[in-house]
């Protein structure tokens, strides 16, 4: 399949496909005239790529754990650093939390602050 068709297969822009094969995460084959050539393994491993962005890793933290997820693995190599990647990104998660909850926490007092300065009044 060529990238349109894989575009429209993953809801990934045209754009984000040829960022993915820069960045390694992705290798079409290429034809004769230069087209990208994709096969149907593409399709999963294209959204592996979205579900990891959408998990907040970054392209270059999903590239040593992609194949562990598109092949079938039992590597403990593949074990270790997923486990690492992944309590890295769950330590980042909740220190994000704890500053949105403080954050939260602010809001809600300046927001008390304004509505007593216009109740009295």
């Amino acid at each position: 399949m060529r990238i349109s068709e894989l575009s429209v297969k993953t809801g990934v822009s045209i754009r984000s496909l040829r960022y993915y094969e820069e960045k390694g995460l992705i290798t079409p084959q290429r034809l004769t005239n230069g087209y990208r050539q994709y096969n149907g393994s593409d399709v999963e491993r294209v959204n592996n790529i979205q579900l990891f962005l959408d998990l907040g890793l970054s392209t270059d933290e999903i590239h040593p754990i992609l194949d562990c997820t598109t092949e079938i693995s039992t590597s403990s190599k593949c074990a270790s650093e997923a486990i690492s990647l992944y309590e890295g990104k769950l330590r980042d998660t909740r220190t994000q939390i704890k500053q949105l909850r403080e954050v939260e926490i602010k809001l809600e007092k300046i927001i008390a602050f304004w509505r007593e300065k216009t109740v009295g009044k």
